[in-house]
């Protein structure tokens, strides 16, 4: 599935994607977009802190991973919804609409 495709089916102006936490500026993302799918793992990494970050800022975001021990996510982000690979275009952008405040919470 092509991620960036279907977020701009659905309506996104802009996609970016990072392949790499260094790829990412923090105060870029907090100020520059509306929503973020944030993967648990990237380059090897986690991304855990940089979620927490997300969170302090106030951006809406889910996570979408094949990451399997869904509890440390629910315990760490609660009302943060993950959807797990594989999944479907529409189960993930009804995830993201939901974090947005657009839809329904799942």
């Amino acid at each position: 599935m092509d991620v960036e495709q279907l977020c701009r089916d659905h309506g996104a102006q802009e996609v970016v994607i990072a392949r790499d936490l260094t790829e990412i500026d923090d105060q870029k993302v907090a100020t520059q977009f509306d929503a973020a799918i944030v993967d648990l793992m990237l380059g090897g990494t986690s991304t855990l802190e940089f979620a927490a970050g997300l969170r302090e800022t106030g951006m809406p975001f889910v996570f979408a991973s094949g990451y399997s021990d869904a509890d440390e996510i629910r315990t760490s982000f609660p009302g943060v919804r993950l959807v797990t690979k594989p999944y479907s275009g529409e189960d993930l952008v009804e995830a993201v609409a939901a974090a947005y405040g657009r839809g329904s919470p799942g």
